[in-house]
C-alpha cells in the first residue's frame, strides 16, 4: 500500500519538476530575493477562478488566481499521530474538504492535494515511552486510525500522504540548500537554526508574528526568533545521519520540504487551523522562500477557526483534555449531521460545539429530507395537492441556484448557501398543500423533480449524500431480518385499504350537514386504529405518512413518536 503511495508522490514530483524550474527562474528574473522587503503580497498572474477568498497574507478577500488553468496545488498540514483524532481536528479537515469539493465540483478546478503525516515528534516519543513500544508503532497505529476517522466523515483523501520519516533525506538536502543560501547556521552541538535576521523584514507576514512564541534554548541562537531546522539526537530518540551529526528534523522544516518536493517553488493554496499561522506557517514561508530564493512561495493561506465546547473560551485540544473523539461523536450523530453543523458557520469562524448546535444541524437536514420525501410522493402521484404555482416555483429555483453560486464564490460562504436552499424548501413546502380528494386538478411534477434534483446535487457537492445514506439505512434495517421491507409494504397496503374503507362517506348529506356527506360513525374507530398503528411504528424507524387516501412509508433510525392524528379523524 505504501509502495503505491510513494510511487504516486514520485509521479506528482515529476509532473511539477518542470514548473519548479520555471517558477524559480521566473522569481529570479524579477530580481526578487528574500533579503528584500517581502511583506507585500504579489497578486499571481494566471487563471482567475471567479472566486474571492480571504487570504491570511493580506488579511482581506482576494481574487483566487491559479498558476495553471483548472489546476489548484494545495498543501495542508496533517496530524501529529500520537493520540486519537478529535472533533477539533475533524472540524478543520471537514471544512477544507467542503472547500475543495466546491472548487472541483462547482468551479471546475482539479485540486491536487498533498498532506504530510508527522510521524516523529516529541509527543510521539513521549507516548512510546509511556506505552513501552517504539515510536514507529505508536505513529502507525494512530495514523491508520486517523485515516479511518477521515473516511468515516467522508473526507476525500489527498492525492498523496507523505510521512516525515520517509522524507528525511529530502529534509537534509533542503536544510543544506538554506545554509548554502546564507539563511541558516549550525551549532557546535549539532543543531541547525534558521537565521531570521538574514531575511530582513520579510519575517512577520502573519498577524502576531513579532514578539510571539519563541523556541527554548535560545542561548544557542543568534536571535531569540531563530527556530530549529535540525535537532541533535538525544538518548533513546529516533535519529538519522546528517552533515551535522545524528539527529532529527525540526517541526516546521518538514512541511516546507514535503510541499516543495511535490509542488516545487510555487504553491497555490496552503491551509490549516488558525493556531498554525504563527509560528508554523510563518516559519514555513521563511524557510521556503529562503531555499527557493523567491519573494512569494505560497500565494494563498487559508485558516479555519477553532472549535470550542460551548461556554468555553478555549479551543478543543488534546493537551487541555477537553476533547471528544471522532469515534465517540459518531455514536450519537452522523457524518451528514456533522457536515451540516460545519456548513452552518463560515469556515474562518470559531464555532461552538454543543448538543443544541448539533440538534440544529439535525433539524435542518430533517427539514430538507421531509420536503424531498413529500416532493417525491407528489411526483409519483401519491400526494394529492391543490394546484401549485408552477411559474413561481421555477423562479424560486432559479433564484436559489444564483444565490448559492454567489455565496460560494464569496469566500465559500456556506451559511448563505444553506440559507438559499432552506428558502427554496420553504417555498416548496408552502405549495404542497395535501387534499383528501383530488378532482383531476392540474399537476406540476416536473418543477418538484427539478427542485429535488438540485437540492440533492448541491448537498452532494458539500459531501452530504442523502440518497446513499437512505440506501445504507434501509440495508441496515433489513440486514438482520431479510424481508422487513416486504412486511412493511404489505402492512402499509393493508392499512391503506382499511383507511380507504373507513374514509368512505355516506350517500347523500346527513342532517345538520346538508352540503357534505359524513363518514360512517361506526367506521371512525378504524381510522383511530390506523393512527395508533402509525404512531406505534414510528419509534421503531418505520415512518408511515398519509397522503390523502393513500399512504407512503420509509425506514429511518431514531425517530420520535408521531403525535398528530389523522386529519379525517
Amino acid at each position: 500500500m505504501w509502495t503505491s503511495r510513494i510511487l504516486t508522490a514520485k509521479v506528482l514530483c515529476g509532473v511539477f519538476r518542470t514548473s519548479h524550474y520555471l517558477n524559480t527562474v521566473k522569481c529570479r528574473s524579477k530580481g526578487s530575493s528574500c533579503g528584500v522587503s517581502g511583506k507585500t503580497w504579489i497578486r499571481p498572474s494566471g487563471f482567475d477562478t471567479g472566486l474571492k477568498t480571504f487570504n491570511s497574507l493580506t488579511k482581506q478577500r482576494e481574487p483566487l488566481i491559479l498558476t495553471r488553468e483548472g489546476i489548484a496545488t494545495w498543501y495542508s498540514c496533517g496530524p501529529t499521530v500520537y493520540d486519537h483524532a478529535h472533533l477539533g481536528h475533524a472540524c478543520s479537515y471537514v471544512r477544507f474538504d467542503i472547500l475543495q469539493r466546491i472548487l472541483s465540483r462547482l468551479f471546475g478546478v482539479t485540486v491536487i492535494h498533498a498532506m504530510v503525516i508527522t510521524d516523529v515528534d516529541d509527543k510521539i516519543i513521549k507516548r512510546s515511552w509511556e506505552e513501552n513500544v517504539s515510536p514507529a508503532v505508536i505513529a502507525r497505529m494512530y495514523e491508520d486510525e486517523f485515516k479511518k476517522d477521515m473516511l468515516s466523515l467522508k473526507v476525500v483523501p489527498p492525492a498523496v500522504y507523505l510521512r516525515v520519516t520517509e522524507n528525511v533525506h529530502h529534509i537534509v538536502a533542503f536544510i543544506e540548500g538554506i545554509i548554502k543560501n546564507g539563511h541558516a547556521y549550525a551549532t557546535k552541538e549539532g543543531d541547525v537554526y534558521f537565521d531570521v535576521q538574514s531575511i530582513g523584514d520579510s519575517y512577520g507576514k502573519f498577524v502576531g508574528a513579532m514578539g510571539s512564541q519563541r523556541e527554548h534554548d535560545s542561548s544557542k541562537k543568534r536571535d531569540p526568533r531563530d527556530f530549529a531546522l535540525w535537532k541533535s539526537s538525544k538518548p533513546q530518540e529516533p535519529h538519522w545521519d546528517s552533515p551535522w551529526g545524528r539527529g532529527r528534523p525540526g517541526w516546521h522544516i518538514e512541511c516546507s520540504t514535503v510541499a516543495s518536493s511535490v509542488f516545487g517553488s510555487q504553491l497555490d493554496i496552503h491551509s490549516g487551523g488558525i493556531d498554525l499561522a504563527f509560528p508554523h506557517h510563518e516559519n514555513e514561508v521563511a524557510q521556503s522562500e529562503a531555499y527557493h530564493q523567491c519573494r512569494q512561495w505560497g500565494n494563498y493561506f487559508l485558516h479555519s477557526g477553532h472549535l470550542h465546547l460551548k461556554g468555553s473560551a478555549q479551543k478543543m485540544s488534546k493537551s487541555l483534555k477537553n476533547y471528544i473523539t471522532i469515534k465517540d461523536f459518531l455514536k450519537s450523530y452522523s457524518a451528514n449531521e456533522f457536515r451540516m453543523f460545519c456548513l452552518l458557520s463560515k469556515y474562518r469562524s470559531a464555532i461552538d460545539y454543543s448538543d443544541s448546535s448539533m440538534l440544529d444541524a439535525r433539524t435542518s437536514l430533517e427539514t430538507i429530507c421531509t420536503f424531498i420525501a413529500a416532493a417525491q410522493a407528489y411526483v409519483k402521484g401519491q400526494l394529492p395537492c391543490s394546484p401549485v404555482q408552477e411559474d413561481f416555483l421555477w423562479e424560486r429555483l432559479a433564484e436559489a441556484k444564483s444565490a448559492t453560486m454567489k455565496a460560494l464564490a464569496d469566500d465559500f460562504d456556506t451559511p448563505r448557501a444553506i440559507s438559499a436552499l432552506m428558502n427554496l424548501v420553504h417555498h416548496g413546502n408552502r405549495q404542497l398543500q395535501p387534499v383528501s380528494m383530488c378532482d383531476g386538478a392540474l399537476r406540476s411534477p416536473t418543477v418538484f423533480g427539478a427542485m429535488v434534483t438540485y437540492i440533492r446535487d448541491i448537498l452532494d457537492v458539500f459531501g452530504i449524500d442523502l440518497l446513499y445514506t437512505k440506501q445504507v439505512q434501509e440495508a441496515d434495517a433489513v440486514s438482520g431480518c431479510g424481508s422487513l421491507q416486504a412486511v412493511v409494504e404489505q402492512l402499509t397496503n393493508f392499512r391503506s385499504d382499511v383507511r380507504a374503507f373507513a374514509l368512505t362517506r355516506q350517500d347523500g348529506p346527513t342532517p345538520g350537514s346538508p352540503s357534505k356527506p359524513e363518514l360512517y360513525p361506526d367506521r371512525v374507530p378504524l381510522l383511530k386504529a390506523c393512527d395508533t398503528l402509525r404512531n406505534d411504528l414510528a419509534p421503531f424507524g418505520v415512518i408511515i405518512k398519509d397522503r390523502g387516501a393513500t399512504s407512503t412509508w420509509e425506514i429511518k433510525h431514531g425517530q420520535k413518536k408521531v403525535q398528530d392524528n389523522d386529519q379525517e379523524t
